[in-house]
C-alpha cells in the first residue's frame, strides 16, 4: 500500500503544474520610458534622456533594467557613446 506522501500518488486535481512546465514569472514586466513618452528618434544631444539610461557610476543600464526593447537598447548605447565621445556625457562619474 502506497504511503499518502507519496508524490506520485497525490492528487491535487487540475492546479497542479507539471515538473517539466516553467515556473510562472512573478515579475512585473518593465514599462519603457520612450514607448510611454513617444520617442521615437533617441538624439544624442538629448542629455537628461541618456542619463536615464545610465547608473549612478556612469554604466549603461541593459535592457532587462530599463524595460526597453534590443532595438531601442542598441539605438541607446550608440548614443550613449556619440555623447561621451563628444563630452557631453562623461565616461565615468567621480
Amino acid at each position: 500500500m502506497p504511503r499518502p506522501n507519496d508524490r506520485n500518488d497525490r492528487n491535487d486535481g487540475p492546479s497542479r503544474r507539471p515538473m517539466n512546465a516553467p515556473m510562472p514569472s512573478s515579475r512585473r514586466r518593465r514599462s519603457s520610458k520612450l514607448s510611454a513618452e513617444k520617442i521615437d528618434y533617441i538624439d544624442y544631444k538629448d542629455v537628461k534622456l541618456l542619463q536615464s539610461f545610465l547608473t549612478e557610476n556612469g554604466k549603461i543600464l541593459p535592457a532587462r533594467l530599463s524595460g526597453v526593447s534590443a532595438l531601442q537598447q542598441r539605438k541607446i548605447a550608440e548614443a550613449i557613446k556619440r555623447a561621451r565621445t563628444i563630452a557631453l556625457l562623461p565616461y565615468v562619474q567621480a
